[in-house]
């Protein structure tokens, strides 16, 4: 069983700057998602993704095995991510000569994720023999009980409604947000599909805390605030 472990990290970000190398507990944030790959001890190879030189060069200090650079074409603010998770990977392939059998995506702003979350992820797939794998924590808001949408004349109605009416959260059908962390698929799975959602997806729950995701100031904020206090 051969396993690659992706890591892609854009240069341009609008929302925090120079997120994937800006310092977090004293580390670049790209940082924390290299060395927990590599001590998770499940990959032969880690390979980092970027459109930006400056990205490549700390991911090299900081032990990542193959260094990608991303076409411009994949690396826009609307440009989707499957198709340059697929590029890293298949660049990856041509370098080592052979195909992998499970690739890991994991996200360089959700820093918080730990070593057994990533092996756990891996061995669901594997145990379970499913096409993927993705992470989320329990949602904070239901659509069956106070998760809102309004229509178009501005009337505001619960985004899911069942024939019996909720009225506790707790006997709402349990959702989850999606935290971006971790992602594991069977190497054809990937490359064969557009989206994370298949016909046998299975979600790893992950707790709220080691499910902060980085895309504002604010984000940025909470992360370092968890950092001081050793959850990195």
């Amino acid at each position: 069983m051969k396993r690659l472990c992706t890591i892609l990290a854009r240069g341009g970000s609008k929302g925090v700057p120079n997120k994937n190398i800006r310092h977090l507990g004293g580390k670049p944030l790209i940082a924390h998602t290299i060395m927990k790959a590599k001590e998770a001890g499940l990959f032969d190879l880690v390979a980092v993704s970027s459109d930006s030189d400056e990205i490549l060069n700390v991911a090299r200090t900081f032990g990542a095995g193959l260094l990608v650079k991303r076409p411009a074409e994949l690396a826009g603010d609307s440009a989707p991510k499957i198709p340059a998770i697929k590029h890293c990977v298949l660049e990856a392939e041509k370098k080592a000569g052979s195909q992998y059998d499970v690739i890991c995506d994991l996200d360089p702003t959700s820093p918080f994720r730990s070593v057994e979350d990533v092996r756990s992820c891996v061995a669901l797939l594997e145990s379970k023999k499913v096409q993927n794998v993705i992470t989320g924590a329990a949602a904070r808001k239901s659509p069956y009980f106070n998760l809102v949408e309004v229509d178009l004349k501005g009337i505001a109605r619960l985004s899911k409604q069942l024939e019996q009416k909720i009225v506790r959260r707790q006997d709402a059908p349990k959702c989850f947000d999606m935290n971006a962390s971790i992602y594991v698929w069977q190497r054809d799975a990937l490359i064969n599909s557009e989206s994370v959602f298949l016909k046998d997806t299975l979600l790893y729950e992950m707790p709220r805390e080691r499910s902060v995701d980085i895309d504002e100031e604010f984000d940025f904020e909470v992360a370092t605030y968890l950092a001081s206090k050793g959850l990195l």
